[in-house]
């Protein structure tokens, strides 16, 4: 079973894949993270995330263990991967990656969740279930802000709603997979949802379907 969970930057998207996949004894893979770690990479590298030469060479560079460094969860890497996000060199060396992991999960899990912002459309275009997870500008602002001051980091909400809305912009206009949702993804808006409702929603759905019933959603 392969499942894909996409959508924007603080949108649930990760809370939700990382829910169902204990839910179903499924491996997890935070796509996100990939790009981050190489953002990371090209900053650590003294050069700029927009370089396509740096940034493809981080990409093939990149070590799976980068992927558990905590500061992959700050601002700093988050805004870094919207920009190597964008460079059609990276997304191609990223998606054999995920694609070599939704196929072969590891510790022969029965299957994979992946979340990120074209698993559905690009990534597993077949996967078996497909979500799009979103909600308002201003609630994930919201999200991230607190999240930012949980961790004790220095956080304005103008400043992260202005960076979100940056982010959203490149990662929707870009010309190689852009955020958008697959045409049979079941679209989950948590504007006004929160994780335990977004969770329900979507592990009904998968077990209707599983079950031969009417899907929901």
């Amino acid at each position: 079973m392969i499942i894909a969970v996409d959508g924007p930057a603080a949108s649930g998207k990760g809370t939700l894949a990382r829910r169902l996949a204990q839910h179903l004894g499924l491996a997890h893979l935070d796509t996100g993270r990939l790009y981050r770690a190489v953002g990371l990479a090209v900053i650590r590298a003294g050069r700029d995330p927009s370089d396509t030469g740096a940034a493809e060479a981080a990409a093939r560079a990149l070590d799976p263990d980068m992927l558990d460094d905590p500061t992959l969860a700050g601002d700093e890497a988050a805004q870094a991967a919207s920009k190597v996000a964008a460079i059609p060199a990276v997304r191609a060396v990223l998606l054999q990656f995920q694609r070599e992991f939704a196929e072969s999960p590891p510790d022969g899990a029965a299957g994979a969740v992946l979340d990120g912002r074209d698993i559905g459309t690009v990534v597993c275009p077949d996967a078996d279930f497909k979500f799009f997870v979103t909600a308002s500008a201003p609630t994930r602002a919201e999200r991230r802000h607190k999240e930012l001051l949980n961790r004790g980091e220095t956080s304005i909400y103008a400043r992260v709603l202005q960076d979100l809305r940056e982010r959203d912009a490149r990662d929707s206009a870009r010309n190689v997979a852009p955020l958008k949702p697959a045409e049979d993804a079941i679209v989950l808006d948590t504007t006004d949802m929160d994780a335990d409702a977004a969770f329900a929603t979507a592990a009904r759905h998968i077990e209707a379907v599983s079950s031969g019933g009417v899907p929901t959603g």
